[in-house]
């Protein structure tokens, strides 16, 4: 069972990106009492990446490096619109951010680039990226934030064949319990996470833990 103190991490959807909902979702993270650490997706930074690739021709591991960098994009973003985010580009940058009792967004290139156990597709998005920290960190669990929803229980087999979450996810969870959270999660996220407690439907098909 994981402490109180175990660490959370959360995709934040680049889809967010315009949507009024991003500034409730900020705000409903910061009650968080746990260690916390976003992953940004890549959002519309990511979109002009997929875009130019027909015209430019790179291949998908120039795109996937490409598509990272995307994601720092939206980091940096995120980061300066609101003091209580720090970025992080390494597992001590996020300790050392969450020791100030700051919530850590990860500029994932560097980790990434190093990583012998990350394939460079497009199959692997901030999704997967984001479920690989969350292996690392000892996370007590990965709440996903889209701009879609799910019912709870819904199956990871099945939200992945619809294109809510990367082909590659699966592969990257390695039993780290799941949660998704779409519109419908936004008005009790705040109070479940004040209470340390991911928001979302939590997603079915892997290994459960019970929260402390």
């Amino acid at each position: 069972m994981p402490s109180s103190n175990a660490p959370l991490v959360v995709k934040l959807g680049g889809s967010l990106h315009a949507s009024p909902a991003l500034a409730d979702w900020l705000a409903a993270l910061k009650r968080c009492p746990r260690p916390l650490t976003i992953v940004p997706g890549g959002g519309p930074f990511a979109d002009a990446v997929r875009a130019a690739q027909p015209t430019m021709r790179y291949d998908d591991a120039t795109a996937h490096a490409m598509a990272v960098l995307a994601m720092e994009q939206y980091a940096l973003a995120l980061a300066n619109r609101d003091d209580s985010l720090e970025l992080a580009a390494s597992r001590g940058a996020i300790s050392a951010a969450h020791a100030r009792g700051q919530i850590a967004i990860w500029r994932p290139s560097a980790m990434v680039a190093a990583a012998d156990d990350i394939a460079p597709s497009w199959d692997v998005t901030s999704d997967s990226l984001a479920a690989w920290l969350a292996k690392k960190m000892g996370a007590c669990a990965l709440a996903l934030i889209k701009s879609v929803d799910v019912g709870d229980g819904a199956l990871l087999s099945e939200i992945m064949r619809k294109g809510v979450i990367d082909p590659a996810l699966p592969d990257y969870l390695d039993g780290t319990p799941l949660f998704l959270a779409g519109p419908s999660s936004l008005p009790h996220a705040a109070a479940l996470l004040a209470d340390g407690v991911p928001p979302g439907a939590a997603i079915a098909n892997f290994p459960t833990r019970k929260f402390a």
